[in-house]
């Protein structure tokens, strides 16, 4: 969705496009092409938008895409999520020793890549 669209979504909250352009301190024909993708919309006139409606200009720009944007999730992904909320569950004692095996490990792997890189400079 490019900027235009997002502009005539925010004027569909009650807006006329006369409104939007004497917010933006432009002729409403001006107003229009910009809506209709004719014209750019400057920066200064995004900032005149963005204080009337309490928003910010990035705000604009992405009018609700920022959080509606979903995220790749993969099989692996979903399995760690699952795991982690089991782990959750379990008490205090159980959590630590599983936290004190995971440390091992990655400390273990963090050996023997270090290992590896020196012995190879050698």
């Amino acid at each position: 969705m490019d900027t235009s669209e997002r502009a005539r979504q925010h004027r569909s909250k009650g807006l006329t496009q006369q409104d939007m352009g004497d917010l933006m301190h432009t002729h409403r024909t001006g107003y229009s092409k910009m809506e209709n993708n004719q014209q750019n919309i400057l920066v200064d006139k995004l900032v005149f938008v963005a204080k009337h409606f309490g928003i910010s200009v990035d705000d604009i720009i992405f009018f609700n895409e920022k959080n509606n944007v979903p995220n790749e999730v993969s099989m692996e992904d979903t399995a760690v999520l699952e795991q982690l909320k089991l782990i959750n569950e379990l008490d205090t004692e159980e959590k630590n020793i599983l936290l004190k095996l995971i440390e091992t490990f990655v400390s273990k792997k963090r050996f023997k890549d270090y290992l590896q890189k020196n012995i190879a400079a050698l």
